[in-house]
């Protein structure tokens, strides 16, 4: 059964074909710094969205660019398997990574969406 608390989103991503240039018009237009992150494989660039609040943009050929919100969930297996019963897509399996476990689906209407369970000890966002 999952839990009936509330789940906040707790990271937004960019994803587009064109990171410099989403980079540059976010920093002149809402002064959010970005940061360049070792993710190990595309390029990544971390924001500063304002408070706790964090975000980023990833380099990548998606069709268009797409923002990604990010929602905390007590186990991201659980809410994955739930979404795909109810007509989600899942476009990424739950996977680890170093500070805790995503997946992203997608809505039978198409709206995308990732899940994050952050690892014991860490809370809130930490790289995926």
């Amino acid at each position: 059964m999952i839990a009936s608390r509330r789940h906040p989103v707790v990271h937004l991503e960019l994803h587009t074909g064109d990171r410099a240039g989403a980079s540059a018009f976010y920093a002149d237009l809402l002064r959010w710094r970005t940061e360049r992150v070792d993710a190990g494989c595309a390029s990544y660039h971390a924001l500063a969205l304002g408070g706790a609040f964090g975000g980023g943009i990833v380099q990548c050929s998606a069709p268009r660019p797409v923002w990604l919100p990010y929602v905390e969930v007590d186990r991201v297996d659980a809410v994955t398997d739930r979404a795909g019963r109810l007509g989600a897509r899942v476009l990424l399996e739950p996977r680890e990574g170093p500070a805790g476990w995503r997946s992203v689906v997608s809505s039978p209407e198409g709206g995308e969406i990732a899940f994050w369970q952050p690892k014991a000890g860490r809370g809130g966002w930490g790289a995926a």
